[in-house]
């Protein structure tokens, strides 16, 4: 990599400038311009990859706000990234947006007042109203390119609070890295991975059972399910046998009577052995279905015999599937019961019974079947209400449909037991941290029921980018898909004719028709390491950051994101896309519940970061571990601040005490010859040690607490011990020595705390350093041979001391005649190497050290009369 000394260590001395007021307030501002001048955080192409730590980072989605969640999971993929380039790391650290989806076309529809429609021609200088209209009737209609155009336009402005906000919070991003997922290369690079897919044999239409949103008119994938609790009710009616005998079913869904393939029970329950083979007659449809054996049937559930429906839910296409039943759908992609009598029920009364639910919604269609039920007789006893789990798209309102449709689907390893294997065998790859979040992937995985579905019946998106031929009766030969050329891509087949047609061809027979879905948003998301690596556009950068060093994200998204991610890496790299997992908790609000905007119980970032500062905030979100749901805590950040204020001011103080940058030390320890100042440096080379230790563990919230817990000692007690020999009371050698502790302890803090508090430290650096701190080294442990607890114990004598001070309600600068502190005999034996400095901070005379058992003891402290003045 070509040298970079950008705010490096420099022999050059800088001026002390220490402000008489130091603080917080205006650091944000200022010192995000400096960064964005001088390039602070800009990688470096000039580069190997041995040099690079590669940050797939999460793109949020740019429409609405930021929450208080974002800050919290930003925050601690940032202290990596900064960790990561103090030791030397050229950090690849961009972000993307997420514009690809339904919030962004929500967004755009409500904002602007238009509706997408592929089929609808562009207009190059569409102007949307200054006003949307009040109905969404009256919205514009528009081309999905016209669509795509304003969601940019839009996108750019929500980009710019958000990145305003990423930087206000201080993400060491290299801002020249940014992509959104609906951009020109992204689609591209989506339809490119695509059709790798489809030429592999990966990727492939079948028309299948389908999970349906009635609202949205779109397939849902198993990976979008969210199961609700919702009040239903068991209604018990029967079949009939050959002789009349009546065969008792409960079900929670009557409306899909008219669509019964099948009844199932338990191949062990001996109550429906002797009629597993033979058929029953369906009550008010007349239509003969076989009752058959299968072990997913429960003996205890209702009357232990299901009614198997095409479709009532994702049991159904199981039995559907492996007792190959006949498909009997009766429900339509709108949700309502089809218009027209299906072929299979051929009686007068079942075909009029059908007319009087035909058209209905499936809630009406349920209240007319239980009213015909319950005029013939049929309805047995009143119906049993429970709560029951079911099947809704999460970002839906109404339960999902199972509908039968043709889709494109992407193979995962749900209907393949050695890709399935060989999926898991790459999550092995991959270091999860924390550890245990692993087995949600594996355990993911194992349950799959089929392969992902990516093709959605929505308007905007990316393009399915394929086109069929239409044969003589102007039917899609779907078995001979049209595939652009790699040049092409991106193509818009609802807007592009297909190569080797004229637009004149489209829909008709003889012609080409294009595919009309687009990509679930997931297909595309999941090619972000893809997509700002490089892959197919610039393959040597590729090569320097493939596979990234670390994907940070939600544990709630295991199963869709980091999942589709390595699917896709599978596929396309034969490789795992990265080599760390850093699974962040989720924020919790006052009632433990998560924080989302769904749930409306989101804080908006802006206004704790107004209050308490960015690095309050920053230091509130790195106290916690990766995989740790975290309360949302005030008070967690004003402990944040007073630390930023903490450090500002004592930096202050040791800055006016004398110590400069050429008073740090590394290798030549000479200097240092009083006990306590050796201590101080050992301890510290100790912490050094550990938070690195830590760091590399992904336990950044260790680091921290390892360093802060150092700098309130080294504050309140190594500061207070040495003030007298700082100013040259002991002499000139031990002023050099106290002078090199102070200034090698503080260039060492500063550092430690960079990663946390980015603001703060570059503030103090700035004072008496040239350059960056955040393009410092990381701190090396000092090969100090000192006693590491000899600073707490020297420490805990002085807080005795002064807490007889507090008691006696006297100043802390009042003289200590005389006072016996009793510990151990090697506790006295550190107390006589820092006594001298013990004495001075206590302002004491005489103190006595008398070993004894048990703990440090503060006793018989005799403080000077009011009257008597202190000796000189």
């Amino acid at each position: 990599m070509a040298e970079d000394t950008q705010g490096t260590d420099t022999p050059i001395t800088a001026p002390i400038n220490v402000p008489d007021k130091p603080a917080l307030e205006g650091l944000e501002d200022a010192l995000t311009r400096r960064w964005l001048d001088e390039g602070t955080y800009k990688f470096n192409p000039d580069t190997t990859r041995e040099q690079v730590y590669s940050i797939d980072t999460p793109p949020p989605t740019a429409s609405g706000s930021l929450h208080v969640g974002h800050m919290f999971s930003y925050t601690q993929t940032d202290v990596m990234a900064r960790y990561q380039r103090m030791t030397g790391k050229n950090v690849f650290y961009p972000m993307g947006w997420d514009d690809n989806g339904l919030p962004t076309e929500r967004r755009v529809q409500n904002y602007y007042g238009v509706r997408c429609d592929p089929t609808t021609a562009y207009d190059a200088g569409y102007r949307p109203p200054a006003e949307p209209a009040k109905n969404q009737r009256d919205f514009d209609v528009v081309s999905r390119r016209n669509f795509i155009e304003l969601c940019e336009e839009l996108a750019v402005e929500d980009e710019k609070v958000f990145e305003n906000l990423f930087q206000t919070l201080g993400l060491s991003v290299d801002w020249d890295l940014t992509y959104r997922t609906i951009d020109d290369k992204s689609r591209a690079i989506s339809q490119r991975a695509f059709l790798a897919n489809l030429a592999a044999g990966d990727a492939y239409m079948a028309e299948a059972p389908t999970l349906w949103d009635v609202t949205f008119r779109t397939a849902v994938a198993q990976a979008e399910l969210e199961d609700r609790e919702v009040a239903g009710a068991y209604y018990r009616y029967p079949f009939f046998t050959a002789e009349g005998e009546k065969i008792y079913i409960e079900t929670t869904r009557p409306e899909l009577l008219a669509a019964c393939a099948a009844l199932v029970a338990n191949p062990d329950d001996e109550r429906y052995q002797p009629l597993f083979g033979k058929k029953v007659t369906s009550p008010l449809f007349g239509v003969e279905v076989e009752v058959m054996a299968h072990p997913l049937a429960k003996a205890d559930k209702g009357s232990g015999i299901a009614m198997v429906c095409t479709f009532g839910d994702l049991t159904d296409v199981t039995w559907w599937r492996e007792l190959q039943l006949p498909t009997r759908a009766i429900v339509g992609r709108d949700g309502r019961i089809l218009g027209e009598t299906p072929d299979w029920i051929t009686g007068e009364e079942g075909r009029a019974n059908f007319a009087a639910i035909a058209g209905k919604t499936v809630f009406s269609a349920k209240e007319a079947v239980v009213e015909l039920l319950t005029g013939a007789g049929l309805l047995e006893g009143e119906p049993k209400k429970i709560m029951h789990p079911v099947n809704f798209f999460e970002k839906g309102d109404k339960p999902l449909e199972v509908v039968t449709s043709r889709q494109w689907y992407i193979r995962n390893g749900g209907r393949d037991a050695d890709r399935r294997e060989r999926l898991i065998a790459r999550g092995q790859e991959i270091q999860f941290h924390p550890a245990f979040m692993r087995s949600r992937y594996e355990n993911w995985i194992s349950g799959l029921n089929g392969d992902w579905l990516v093709s959605r019946q929505r308007f905007f998106g990316v393009p399915v980018p394929v086109w069929y031929p239409l044969d003589a009766d102007g039917n899609p030969e779907y078995d001979a898909p049209i595939v652009p050329s790699d040049a092409q891509l991106p193509v818009d087949p609802a807007a592009d004719a297909a190569p080797g047609y004229e637009e004149a061809r489209r829909d008709v027979p003889g012609g080409f028709t294009g595919d009309a879905d687009v990509l679930d948003t997931w297909a595309t998301s999941s090619l972000t390491p893809q997509i700002v690596g490089g892959w197919s556009t610039d393959e040597a950068l590729f090569a320097k950051v493939y596979p990234f060093d670390v994907r940070p994200q939600g544990h709630d998204i295991i199963r869709t994101w980091l999942f589709s991610s390595a699917v896709r890496a599978d596929a396309l790299q034969d490789a795992a896309p990265w080599k760390h997992a850093a699974i962040s908790g989720w924020i919790l609000d006052p009632d433990r519940k998560k924080m989302s905007k769904s749930k409306g119980n989101v804080i908006v970032p802006t206004d704790v970061l107004e209050e308490y500062g960015s690095d309050a905030v920053r230091y509130w979100a790195a106290s916690a571990k990766l995989g740790a749901d975290t309360a949302y805590e005030i008070a967690q950040m004003k402990i944040g601040r007073r630390l930023a204020i903490k450090l500002l001011n004592a930096s202050k103080f040791v800055l006016n005490l004398g110590a400069t940058e050429n008073s740090v030390v590394s290798s030549n320890l000479s200097l240092l010859i009083n006990p306590l100042d050796q201590a101080v440096l050992a301890q510290l080379a100790d912490v050094v040690q550990q938070a690195t230790k830590a760091f590399e563990n992904y336990d950044y919230a260790r680091a921290l607490q390892i360093t802060e817990s150092f700098f309130w000692h080294f504050t309140d007690d190594y500061v207070e011990l040495i003030k007298d020999r700082a100013y040259g009371a002991a002499g000139e050698a031990q002023q050099a020595s106290v002078l090199a502790a102070l200034a090698t302890s503080l260039d060492t803090l500063l550092r430690l705390f960079a990663p946390f508090l980015p603001f703060a430290t570059e503030e103090v650096w700035s004072w008496w350093r040239t350059g960056s701190v955040h393009r410092a080294a990381w701190p090396a442990a000092v090969e100090m041979a000192g006693d590491t607890t000899l600073l707490a114990t020297v420490g805990a004598a002085l807080s005795g001391l002064r807490k007889a001070k507090s008691e006696a309600k006297v100043k802390q600068r009042t003289e200590v005649l005389s006072a016996t502190i009793t510990a151990s005999e090697s506790l006295t034996t550190q107390l006589k190497a820092g006594l001298t400095d013990l004495k001075s901070a206590a302002n004491a005379r005489e103190l006595t050290l008398v070993a004894g058992e048990g703990e440090l003891t503060v006793s018989d402290v005799v403080l000077v009369p009011p009257e008597e003045p202190a000796q000189a």
